[in-house]
């Protein structure tokens, strides 16, 4: 049982110019799947093209808050439609950003709360990006759990551990990336120690956020999540085989159409 990285923007052209060699060092690292992560219409046809011709990948589908300023009247329904691909496993990424100022916050809301109806039609988890809001973000997310308890995603979490406590009571899983092995990020790590191990995923973000030893290189690679997963399963208590095999069954327990169509 391998590894599942569950956040790579492969369609990133850094990445995808060398998708082969990324997925060849990605299987030779113990990667048994990735999920390739949309940011718009493009990407999300894009991500979905990957997934058809590379066996060990899933696709998501979505609007990332930092570009629904610039999706046209049509995109949307366009994602709906991508939605149902028996190789989308995913919706996303999308949520709430008040670091950049490109998107208007009141347009991020409203995409943020179409994705949650999608996933409510559909059944597909959401992957949540959330950036310097924390407080709207609870707000936004406590709206959607009055309908229905959440299926989704905190992705490459950053938050206060009040944040990710009430996100896991509201449904949601949490997940880490390359940030948590930083020397800096000695309160990140308190709040990865607190997670319960059954509601744990792991990813890389990449081409983002390389992991130490790796953090001066660009572009980050599915490869490199074993030394993000190896501080993790420090901060846990646990072998790292046990996180492998927790954050494994996680991801597919998250992604449940994973292997509907393998």
């Amino acid at each position: 049982m391998g590894w599942i990285d569950t956040h790579a923007h492969l369609a990133d052209p850094s990445l995808f110019e060398q998708i082969d060699a990324v997925l060849q060092r990605a299987d030779r690292a113990g990667m048994d799947g990735i999920l390739c992560v949309a940011v718009d219409l493009e990407t999300s046809e894009q991500c979905l093209q990957i997934a058809s011709n590379h066996p060990a990948v899933r696709a998501s589908v979505g609007i990332h808050p930092n570009y629904v300023h610039q999706a046209n009247s049509l995109d949307w329904d366009q994602v709906v439609r991508l939605a149902d691909s028996p190789r989308v496993v995913a919706l996303g990424e999308s949520g709430l950003d008040k670091y950049w100022k490109d998107s208007p916050f009141d347009l991020q809301l409203d995409f943020f709360a179409r994705t949650w109806e999608l996933s409510r039609q559909t059944d597909l988890p959401v992957i949540v990006h959330m950036r310097e809001c924390e407080s709207e973000m609870l707000h936004a997310l406590a709206l959607e759990y009055r309908q229905k308890p959440l299926r989704g995603v905190m992705h490459s979490f950053s938050g206060r551990l009040e944040t990710a406590m009430s996100c896991l009571e509201m449904g949601m899983y949490i997940s880490f990336a390359g940030m948590l092995t930083y020397k800096k990020s000695v309160e990140l790590r308190e709040v990865a120690s607190r997670i319960p191990l059954d509601r744990l995923l792991v990813e890389t973000d990449c081409p983002y956020l390389s992991p130490e030893p790796n953090r001066s290189k660009r572009p980050n690679e599915p490869a490199w999540l074993v030394h993000t997963a190896t501080v993790l399963a420090e901060i846990q208590g646990v072998d790292i085989g046990v996180l492998r095999e927790a954050t494994h069954q996680n991801s597919l327990r998250l992604f449940d159409r994973w292997n509907a169509h393998s």
